[in-house]
């Protein structure tokens, strides 16, 4: 006897379309039958993991048959030392969208609305769907955040705001002036999560010291991860920090061991290896200036970034320009489905490899 599977599904899910990573290089290679791929797509650190953290990978592999401290006990430790809050402001992720979830899932039910601007991280529309809430869609304001029009469309079904800062996939920049200005005032009983996966890469002046906010906002909650800067993309860790209540709610809801003893270890060691993060920040900004400037000379639209990607109009349907850049061998992210159709997002790689990518991109606008 048969069984209509989907239908038995709640509502949320049969609707949803599963996160569209990038293309891996593995995956064109045995469609195309080509080598020498270049991937600049996912906002990956082209530097790789540093020398430090894989001389302490090893040492791990001896307990891979243990499970993982489910508490993340001296990674929490010493990110509190680092951010001046307590361990029990923290919770451990395994990247933070992982996090994102988990705190969407704990305050969010179908009654409720969830915020979030047009062009926004896609996680934050799928989460959404997933529980059943209905977004709200802000459109956006220079291809970011309108903070004014976002305060204006609070309302009393209203539950949780997402807001990127860098933003993904545009770039795009909110000031921390304006920013404390709207987290202030939202109601009290309102979750503002403030999703900062590209902090490492704005520099110190411009940088909001937004866990400093949590004491004046307990419905505040930030999220970071080590995937970017730190290079620790294939590892899978990412937190949060907000007040211990909150805190505590999410590590409810987390699964244990939801980090593994690799990602621990690793995360725990990049912490302290300033020399890497500010290789990984300069190698980032030299490849800023090679593919702006780039972009400027062939007079090509871009939106100036704040992150480690650069996001820009092709003048043509992004799709088409997107497969005749992977029959050349390098990969750089359509983003139609962020209602984009015609841009393009590219990662900042090392200096050839984004040679790689401007002769490439020469080759096929010149089609």
């Amino acid at each position: 006897m048969s069984c209509d599977l989907i239908a038995l599904a709640n509502a949320g899910i049969r609707g949803l379309h599963p996160y569209q990573a990038g293309k891996p290089v593995s995956e064109l290679e045995r469609e195309l039958g080509i080598s020498n791929v270049v991937k600049l797509a996912s906002n990956e650190n082209p530097l790789g993991i540093s020398d430090k953290v894989k001389q302490a990978l090893v040492s791990e592999f001896t307990e891979l048959s243990r499970y993982p401290d489910a508490n993340g006990f001296y990674l929490k430790e010493k990110l509190a030392s680092r951010l001046g809050v307590e361990s029990a402001q923290i919770t451990l992720g395994n990247g933070s969208n992982d996090v994102l979830e988990l705190i969407a899932r704990t305050f969010v039910s179908a009654e409720h609305e969830v915020m979030f601007a047009e062009h926004a991280f896609v996680v934050y529309p799928l989460v959404t769907q997933a529980i059943g809430a209905k977004p709200c869609v802000v459109p956006a304001k220079a291809y970011g955040h309108d903070l004014d029009a976002m305060a204006a469309a609070i309302s009393d079904k209203t539950k949780m705001i997402f807001i990127a800062n860098p933003n993904n996939p545009t770039g795009t920049f909110l000031t921390k002036e304006s920013l404390k200005a709207f987290i202030a005032a939202v109601p009290k009983d309102v979750i503002v999560v403030l999703d900062e996966a590209y902090d490492e890469y704005v520099d110190a002046s411009d940088r909001a010291n937004s866990v400093e906010w949590l004491n004046d906002y307990p419905n505040l909650v930030v999220t970071r991860t080590f995937s970017k800067a730190y290079g620790l993309a294939g590892l899978r860790v990412g937190y949060s920090v907000s007040c211990a209540d909150m805190a505590g709610l999410l590590n409810r809801l987390r699964q244990p061991f939801n980090v593994n003893s690799l990602a621990l270890k690793a995360a725990e060691i990049a912490l302290d290896d300033n020399e890497f993060l500010h290789e990984s920040v300069s190698v980032n900004r030299q490849g800023m200036t090679q593919l702006t400037d780039f972009f400027r000379q062939q007079q090509i639209n871009f939106i100036p970034s704040w992150g480690n990607f650069v996001t820009f109009d092709t003048g043509r349907n992004g799709s088409d320009v997107y497969d005749a850049l992977l029959h050349q061998g390098v990969i750089v992210r359509p983003i139609g489905g962020y209602g984009l159709p015609n841009h393009l997002r590219v990662s900042i790689g090392t200096s050839e490899e984004n040679n790689r990518f401007i002769d490439a991109l020469t080759s096929v606008l010149s089609l």
